[in-house]
């Protein structure tokens, strides 16, 4: 697969504060990404070295496997890492046929990626007259004008209401589904987890975790358990294998596994050993419980 980026030891240093610590990932064609972290995690200081706005204190980065500088690589990317920012006096069509003027692009482009963010009936309004989540939608057009092979948003549905982060989540899968690569900054892990393929962690600078999110909750989960007598279910259950530990709460047993059981499984076990169950879901651990348990331990 092809490597869109790659990251090697970027560093950053603002005086005294060390926004970027030896930072490396990789991005792949076709996934999409998200640089996930507290405000101050040092995501947009990451995005803005990769663009070239912000100079690097040491490590290295390359597009496209190294194959071009860049000044020619950033001709294929597309990025909003600010606030959108049109002529207030001219409608959505003005404003991205001027975009088309700067980069060279034909204004076919305009109308085909209106529609990609639900804007072609809107053409001809003002860009005043929009609200934030349109206005947010009409910057990822603006960004997609080009083609670019990844399109790199700075907390994307920063500010909107929940219709607007739903409009922004949608428009993003189906970005993705058309074959873009998407990296994306963000605090909110409802927007990771909903929108992501892959997931770097960063607190403070520093990178905790790179890797797919199914990989970050993959985890053998926990069951919860509850029968006519709890202590005596507790009991059996704490000396299998399979058992990390139990925890206890509104009747119910919350049993945390360290190895491998399914539900068929345990229910089998149980009633082998007359232990009839009243109630029984197996869960896996969210990624913001994963979040909290890796940022909790540095």
């Amino acid at each position: 697969m092809e490597t869109i980026l790659k990251i090697d030891n970027l560093n950053k240093e603002f005086g005294k504060v060390h926004a970027v610590k030896n930072v490396s990932f990789e991005i792949k064609k076709g996934n999409v990404y998200g640089i996930l972290g507290p405000n101050g995690s040092g995501k947009s200081t990451t995005l803005g070295i990769i663009l070239n706005v912000v100079n690097r204190t040491s490590g290295n980065y390359q597009w496209f496997d190294g194959q071009m500088d860049t000044h020619h690589a950033l001709k294929k990317v597309g990025a909003i890492i600010e606030r959108p920012n049109f002529y207030p006096y001219m409608t959505a069509e003005e404003n991205l046929q001027l975009v088309c003027n700067i980069k060279g692009i034909h204004y076919d482009k305009v109308e085909e990626k209106l529609a990609v963010v639900g804007l072609l009936e809107r053409k001809g309004s003002k860009f005043r007259t929009f609200s934030l989540g349109m206005k947010q939608r009409l910057a990822i057009a603006s960004a997609l004008l080009n083609d670019p092979e990844i399109l790199i948003l700075d907390e994307p549905t920063n500010g909107l209401d929940p219709q607007g982060i739903r409009q922004i989540r949608d428009i993003i899968k189906h970005i993705a589904s058309l074959g873009t690569t998407i990296l994306l900054a963000s605090h909110l892990l409802d927007e990771v987890e909903k929108v992501c393929s892959h997931v770097v962690v960063l607190r403070k600078g520093e990178m905790l975790y790179s890797g797919t999110v199914d990989g970050m909750i993959a985890n053998e989960g926990f069951f919860e358990l509850q029968a006519d007598n709890n202590a005596e279910l507790r009991s059996l259950l704490s000396n299998h294998n399979a058992v990390e530990k139990i925890e206890e709460e509104d009747g119910k047993l919350f049993v945390y596994l360290k190895s491998p059981w399914e539900a068929a499984e345990v229910n089998r076990y149980l009633f082998q050993h007359n232990i009839c169950l009243n109630h029984l879901v197996k869960r896996k651990h969210s990624l913001e419980e994963q979040f909290l348990q890796l940022t909790n331990h540095q």
